[in-house]
């Protein structure tokens, strides 16, 4: 990016999607998402994927919630972006009430969050980089995989629905403004920057052990 992320001439939010933007990049192209986006990707990897993005939301959520009185937490703390029931409901859809894991990646991406709990700042850089990209990205795929896979007229994408936000765009740029808004010192910017860095290499690293499960997989229309 043009300035350093601890310049407080940059907006926060900026600093934020320029200083990870090329681990964001890096987790959008790996083989699962593009096996996803494709439709090629088989319905047990997917579940796989929602059983350990369940993991995380559950310590993120709690997280957030257990430290919504911080005075930066309250500023992005919002239930209704909560994704536990809409996962809850996916899983059930795509593989059934099984919720267990063993799960290495999210392990890791549980501990981090965990981790953040001693400084709530660092939560927001979490709460920033699920939620946000949710919104963004995450509606651009349930698209992709209602052309890809037959049957989810009937359910399976709840995960991508945010009916008490009607309007994403402006939802995230309000959240975006809050960010902004926050008074915070160069080291502090700089660390919220490294926790979204932090993030997204979590992330993709979870998303590379799915794609390790589909190895000889035969890749059915539907789910189930």
């Amino acid at each position: 990016m043009d300035h350093p992320v601890g310049d407080l001439s940059t907006p926060l939010s900026v600093a934020m999607r320029e200083g990870s933007r090329r681990e964001h990049e890096q987790a959008e192209g790996t083989d699962f998402v593009s096996d996803l986006l494709a439709g090629r990707a088989h319905p047990h990897q997917y579940a796989a994927y929602l059983a350990r993005l369940r993991d995380v939301y559950a310590a993120l959520e709690q997280a957030v919630r257990d430290h919504r009185d911080d005075p930066v937490v309250t500023q992005v703390y919002d239930e209704t972006l909560c994704r536990l029931d809409a996962l809850d409901a996916d899983l059930e859809f795509w593989s059934g009430p099984d919720r267990s894991t063993g799960s290495p990646a999210a392990d890791r991406y549980r501990e981090r969050i965990d981790r953040a709990r001693r400084t709530p700042l660092l939560l927001v850089a979490h709460h920033y980089t699920r939620y946000l990209g949710d919104l963004s990205g995450g509606r651009m795929l349930a698209q992709a995989m209602r052309r890809g896979y037959e049957g989810l007229d009937r359910g399976g994408l709840a995960f991508y629905e945010f009916d008490a936000i009607p309007k994403p765009v402006a939802y995230k740029r309000a959240y975006r403004d809050r960010l902004d808004g926050l008074r915070l010192s160069p080291s502090q910017r700089t660390a919220m920057v490294e926790e979204v860095r932090s993030a997204f290499r979590l992330n993709h690293a979870l998303l590379d052990e799915v794609a390790t499960l589909g190895a000889g997989c035969v890749t059915p229309r539907c789910p189930g």
